[in-house]
């Protein structure tokens, strides 16, 4: 009982201690300010759009940012802030979504590839060198080339793109992990190499993975943004960021709005993970701490 109650007590003052130094971090703060706002924003969209995102209205289209549509029109005369209120759901979601996808599937294949070793490893580890070989957002076109253009599928794609990093990065800290003492000691009471993995190797993997996935879903952001600009994302008249900076392109010269606004959009949520992550990991790195 006292062991537990002292590895609960270890870990509430590990939180406070990661908590207080991120808080520091001006820069990491700034960036989780801005996750805030656009997760509110994809959140509350159906409170906050003026207009319905996806009817059009030609007798409003391309006007200027007005009193009456704050961010103007596009070429259908559908509103633009209401397509950005949406088109955050609808990106962050697919960021969201393929991070899961790729860690459910990266991080069990890196455990057990570290874990076991071996012929398993040698087999694992070749074909993850495959899918190395090809660039993450090359990979995911791919993907999406074979299943189908849409918005699933583009989720998958990205999934399946960030598969690679979730595996090296869980194999290398199980690895590490294995030869620790209290692995040993697990082994010698007669666990089972499941229980093994999943209790004493996998939570102490948890760090690097979380500040990992961080990042990782500012460049499924970015990929996402790539396909849907191709045509192979979400398809009309979905709003999604990549897509609006795809039809905008046409007019660039005339009226810039149309894709500085989502292009802006893009860059800052990217920026804000960046940022959050930076001081994640800085906050869980034991190198780094300050009492």
């Amino acid at each position: 009982m006292k062991t537990a109650v002292s590895s609960g007590t270890d870990r509430y003052r590990e939180m406070r201690r990661v908590f207080r130094q991120l808080r520091r971090n001006r820069l990491s703060m700034l960036g989780l300010l801005i996750i805030s706002f656009f997760l509110l924003c994809a959140i509350l969209a159906p409170l906050l759009a003026p207009y319905d995102p996806v009817i059009p209205n030609f007798a409003y289209a391309l006007r200027q940012p007005s009193p009456q549509h704050l961010l103007g029109t596009d070429e259908l005369g559908r509103d633009l802030l209401s397509r950005m209120l949406f088109g955050a759901r609808t990106s962050l979601g697919i960021g969201f979504i393929s991070v899961i996808i790729g860690a459910a599937a990266g991080v069990p294949l890196g455990a057990l590839s570290g874990y076991y070793g071996g012929k398993l490893d040698l087999f694992l580890q070749r074909g993850i060198d495959v899918l190395i070989a090809f660039p993450g957002i090359l990979l995911a076109i791919i993907v999406v080339s074979i299943m189908g253009v849409g918005l699933e599928n583009a989720m998958i794609a990205i999934g399946v793109a960030s598969i690679p990093v979730y595996t090296r990065l869980t194999r290398g800290s199980v690895l590490a992990l294995k030869e620790m003492e209290y692995i040993t000691a697990a082994k010698a009471l007669g666990l089972s190499d499941a229980r093994i993995i999943i209790r004493h190797i996998l939570p102490n993997c948890l760090s690097p993975l979380i500040v990992q996935s961080t990042f990782q879903v500012a460049t499924a952001i970015l990929w996402a943004a790539g396909l849907g600009f191709l045509g192979l994302g979400a398809q009309p008249p979905s709003p999604e960021w990549g897509a609006m900076l795809s039809r905008g392109r046409v007019f660039m010269r005339t009226y810039p709005f149309l894709t500085t606004i989502p292009g802006l959009a893009i860059f800052l949520v990217v920026l804000g993970f960046n940022l959050f992550g930076d001081g994640l990991r800085d906050s869980l790195d034991p190198r780094a701490r300050k009492y």
